[in-house]
Formats: structure tokens, sequence, C-alpha cells
């Protein structure tokens, strides 16, 4: 198996490689079949790991493929941990990759950078498997910095828009803020721990849960929780939590691909597999769960909120990613990473879906992403319509479906949990459902139902997408429904992921749920009693009437409520918050930098102060160049009878 462990990887480089070296040499379709076939190659041998590690019940392996470097006895490591978790992320990565892959076929067959787009979304399926088949922090932070690369390049692969580098800009530095913090925790656990490899880290773990260290002088803090807060803020990074997600909304100016790729279903859930993968060290700290849960709550209730006032497509479906990233992270809080994990799980397949069914509908849009300029698409993009109208439900919750299952294992989860802010996360997920439903809708009636609000030029135009771009649709619409019903008892009750996530007992909530559990149908009926699927029919009846039976009641509201409307539209001032303190202090630093250290100190007492200094000095010795030679005589003599001055002094210190 080591032999096909390395293909996995290494299979998807290949292709980026080749179509990126020799784009040109093998043109437009060697470079989607290269790239398709390697990571066509990583999904398969990625499902037969699936099939040994998981269904077959192997012994996960933990292995070194070489050694990076040694320094003071510390070995740094590349190596892999193929475990439950890993072998599902694997899947998971790799399957939505593909049809990332084969979609883009039909998304992108006009454009100039096909070869290059091609290679870039390659290369990051490579990094994200580095990344969640990492044994050690140094190969975790390999992955999580390339992946943070190539979601740069590939967000402003339109480089000549000013919106397209200036997003991918902003999600560049944001992301340094939280990388940041991730590395000051790989530096503690290094510090602490005197090793990078996990199974070392985890192993000695328990031994330092009553370590304390002292970050500011006089005040103990425990090193658990320091580490457990840094390496979050990491993950509030990459997995865009508020306050830093500020990113992601704009990070659709990227091709509509890469938004399901990167965006919906693999690098924004880096952080949520981190936390998992981190399980050992986050149960020794009650503050590190307290620190994710709230942060957690606060991203999956405001975040969500915003979705409803959003007028382009992706905007909405980014927004919606957003606080679905919410409700992981505050299952992770709960200790109940299972359930954390099984939402991204589902989610990667919903969300992956909506992405690119939204992109289906901008294609037959030519390129139009506003929804009041859409409208009765149904009858001209069945296939898009259905599988839309399968990931919005899934998106709910709708009973049955596989977002369902997750979702409200989370939100059950969260309400047996006695961790600090586990209340507050519990009303803010409950009553989330109601606002998904809401914004989700919206989006579904405005772009698929009620009249049609396009030009006659596209109206005539208006056909479904080819089978390149609906193909994958059916594909990802399929485990939408029903992955859900397969995996809620072995994943949320059945010890799915063995020893590779770790629960302290008096933490253990999903045991509780569990208690009650008898089955999927059991569990689907009890859904329909309680409060998430009445918020969820109330969320989408809401809909209907504001859009399809009264839509002049929205306008109506927006009038009334301006001033929430305004602020939901300037995202509660976060962008103007960082583009005045931290964008607009940062350039007035650097102006200020540049007066008075270039200006004035370089220019002004270095370059041209040197320059004044030698003309001011070469005026003074001018004048004893006056060409008399009797003025020459003179200086002789002076120096004559200094120096005769300086002997005979000389010769009475002697005596």
């Amino acid at each position: 198996m080591y032999s096909v462990y390395l293909a996995i990887p290494l299979a998807p480089l290949l292709g980026a490689l080749v179509a990126g070296l020799f784009g040109r040499a093998i043109g437009r379709a060697g470079a989607h079949w290269v790239t398709i076939l390697g990571v066509g190659l990583s999904t398969l041998l990625s499902l037969v790991v699936f099939m040994h590690i998981v269904v077959d019940g192997a012994e996960p392996f933990n292995g070194t493929v070489y050694t990076w470097g040694i320094s003071d006895g510390i070995q740094f490591q590349i190596g892999f941990l193929i475990d439950r978790l890993s072998a599902t992320m694997m899947l998971v990565v790799t399957f939505v990759s593909l049809m990332v892959h084969i979609y883009t076929i039909g998304y992108m067959h006009e454009d100039p950078g096909y070869q290059r787009f091609f290679s870039y979304i390659s290369l990051f399926t490579f990094s994200m498997l580095m990344l969640v088949m990492s044994n050690n922090f140094l190969q975790l932070f390999f992955g999580w910095e390339a992946v943070g690369l190539v979601s740069y390049l590939l967000i402003g692969f339109w480089y000549t828009r000013e919106s397209a580098i200036y997003a991918n800009l902003k999600a560049f530095i944001v992301n340094r803020v939280g990388d940041f913090g991730f590395l000051l925790g790989i530096a503690a656990v290094l510090m602490y721990f005197q090793s990078m490899d996990y199974a070392t880290v985890f192993a000695n773990a328990e031994s330092m849960k009553d370590t304390t260290i002292q970050v500011f002088p006089d005040v103990d803090w425990s090193l658990m929780s320091v580490i457990g807060i840094l390496l979050f803020v990491g993950a509030m990074g990459k997995s865009a939590q508020f306050p830093l997600h500020v990113w992601l909304p704009d990070s659709m100016e990227g091709p509509t691909p890469i938004s399901a790729l990167i965006h919906a279903a693999t690098m924004v859930t880096a952080g949520i597999f981190m936390v998992a993968r981190m399980s050992p060290i986050y149960e020794l700290s009650e503050t590190a769960l307290s620190f994710v849960i709230v942060i957690g709550a606060i991203t999956a209730f405001f975040m969500g909120l915003l979705g409803l006032v959003q007028t382009d497509i992706k905007r909405v479906v980014a927004y919606s990613t957003l606080s679905q990233l919410g409700y992981m992270t505050v299952a992770l809080g709960a200790s109940a990473y299972a359930a954390g994990m099984f939402h991204l799980v589902t989610h990667a397949f919903f969300k992956a879906l909506l992405f690119l069914a939204a992109g289906s509908v901008i294609i037959a849009m030519h390129h139009e992403q506003d929804m009041r300029k859409m409208g009765g698409l149904r009858k001209y993009m069945p296939i898009t319509y259905w599988t839309s109208l399968v990931g919005s439900l899934a998106l709910i919750g709708f009973p049955g479906s596989a977002g369902f299952f997750s979702k409200d294992g989370i939100i059950e989860a969260v309400h047996h949990s006695h961790i600090p802010g586990a209340g507050l996360a519990y009303w803010a997920v409950l009553i989330g459902v109601f606002v998904t439903a809401l914004y989700s809708f919206r989006m579904f009636f405005l772009v698929f139902h009620g009249k049609e609000r396009m030009d006659d030029h596209t109206r005539e135009h208006l056909h479904e997408t080819p089978a390149v771009v609906t193909v994958p649709l059916v594909l990802l619409a399929i485990p939408s429904v029903i992955v859900g019903a397969f995996y809620i008892e072995p994943v949320l009750f059945g010890g799915y992921f063995g020893e590779a996530i770790y629960v302290a007992p008096e933490h253990d909530v999903l045991a509780e749920v569990g208690e009650g559990y008898t089955g999927v149908t059991g569990f689907m009926l009890h859904g329909l009693v309680t409060a998430p699927f009445w918020l969820a029919a109330a969320g989408v009846l809401t809909a209907w009437f504001l859009y399809m039976k009264r839509p002049d009641l929205p306008a109506l509201i927006k009038e009334r409520l301006h001033l929430l409307h305004k602020v939901l539209v300037h995202k509660y001032g976060f962008d103007d918050f960082n583009q005045f303190f931290f964008a607009g202090g940062a350039r007035g630093l650097g102006s200020m930098l540049w007066r008075l250290g270039d200006i004035k100190l370089i220019d002004g007492l270095v370059v041209n102060g040197s320059a004044r200094a030698v003309g001011w000095f070469s005026g003074v010795i001018r004048h004893m160049q006056s060409g008399y030679l009797y003025h020459y005589a003179f200086a002789m003599i002076i120096g004559l009878l200094v120096l005769l001055g300086w002997f005979v002094s000389r010769w009475f210190v002697g005596l």
C-alpha cells in the first residue's frame, strides 16, 4: 500500500507540472486530459485506500517518506498518517476535485488561460492531499501554505481585472494574519514537546496538561490552551471564521470552478480537519474549546444574515459557506468532532453542487451574476433546476437529505454540551436554520421561478448547459441525497473514526445524543417534530411569500428597515474598518516612513547631506589653493613648526 499512498498526491502533481510547463506543446485537450487522468487515478486509489482502511478495517499506516532535515537532534520529516479520518478526507477531496476538473472543460473552454487553470487546480489537489495525509506539523504547514498560495493564484486568475487582484491580495494578507498564529502554535509544540510528529505530541499531551507558561509577566496561561487557541487562529483564517472571514466573499472574483473546489469543499475545510486531527490537544483545554464554540456561533449566525441582502448568485452561496463553516466549528467546540467532520463531508457535496449549478446558470446567462436579472430559468434549464433544488434542500436540512442528518446532529450535540458558550451557540445555530432556509430559497425562487427579468437577447439564447457541465451536477447530487442516511449511525454513534479522534468522557455529547437514537427512520421522524424542521419550513414559506406571492414586500421591508439593511449591505463595517485602519493605517505608516526615512534621512541627510558637506568642505579648502607662492611657503613653514613642536614635546615627555 505504500506505493499507493505515494501515488495519490504525486499523480495530480505530475499532471500539474505537465500542463503548466508544457501546456503550449500539448494544447488545450492535452492539458485537461493529463490533469483529469492524474486526479482520476488519485480518486480511484483514494477509494481503494478508503475500502482498505474504513470498510476492511485495516490498521492505520503511519510512516516516514523521507527526512527533510535534522536540527539539534530534532528530525523534520515528510510522512503519511493514513487512518479513517485522513482516508475519508482523501476520498472527498479527490472526488470533488475530479468533478470540478470535468466541469471546467465546459466552463473555461473559451478562456485563453485554459492550460494554466488546469495546472493550478491540479496543483491545488496535490497540496490539499499533502495536508490531509500528513503525520507531522512540518508537512501540515507545507500543505497549509501550499493551498494558500494556489488559492491566491486562482482567485487572481483573471489578473487583468483590478477587482480580482484586490481579492487575491486580500485573501493572501488575511490568511497571513491567521498563519502567524498557526506558526506560533507549531513553534510552541516544537518548544515544549521537542518533536513535530503527531504521535509523539499526542502521546505526551496528557503529561503537559497542567503545564503553564507566561505569555505576559506574572500571568500564568495553560500551555494546552495557548497551543489550542494559536492553532485555531490559523483555522480562523483558512476556514474563514469571524473576524478573519472577510476574504472569502471577495474570492468569488475567481472562476466558478475554483469556488466549488477551494471555497466550498476543500481548502476552507482545512481548518475544520486540523482541529479534529488535534482533538487530543483540544480535549485538554476547555478554554480553547470555549473559544472555538463562541467564534463558530458568531460566524454561523451573523454571516448567514449577510446572505439575505446579496444580489450576486455566487456571493449568496459564499455567505452560505461561511455560515456552514460556523456550524462545523461549533461542533468542534462542543467536542462533537465526528459531527463536524460529518457535516464537512455532506457539505462538500451539496455546496460544490450549488456552486457548480450557479456556474451553469452564469454560463447560460452569458456570465451575468445578478439575480435581479434572472427569473423563470426552470423551463430553460431543467437539469440545473432539479440539481439546484437537491442542493438547496440539503443545505437547509430537509428530512432525508445529507444535510439534514449532519446539521441536526450538530444542533442536538451542541444542545447537550456544557462547554462555556454552548448556550449561545445552540441558539445561534438553531435560529440560523431559519436564516439559511430564507436566503437559500430566496436565491432559488429569484433564479428559477417568477417573472423573467433578463434582456431579450439573453432570453432568446437561453438553453441547458452541455453535458460536460451537467453530468458533474448529477454526480454531486447523488451523494447530496444519500450519504447522510448511509453514514449517520457509524459516524455519529458507531465510533467511525476510531482512534483518529479522541474525545474525553466528560465531553462526549454524541454519546448522550446516541442514547435516544433509534435508527435512520426514527431520526427522521424525530426531526419532523423538532424546532429545526419547522424553522426551515418557515424560512422556505417566508421566501415563497416574499419573492413569489408578494414580490413588492421586500422593497417595503428594505425601506422600513433601511438602517439594518445598510448594516448588512456594508457587512457590519468590517471591510470599511480593515480598509481604513489596517490597509489605510499601513499605507499611512509606509508614507510616514517614506517621508522620514527615505526623504529626510536617506535622501536629505545621507545622500544630499553628504554631498552638501563635501561641497562646504571643498569650498573651505578651495581658499587655501590661491596660486600664490608665498602662501604655499607660509603653509610649509607652519607645517614644519607643528612637526618640530611635536618632536620637542615627545622629547620632554621622554625625559
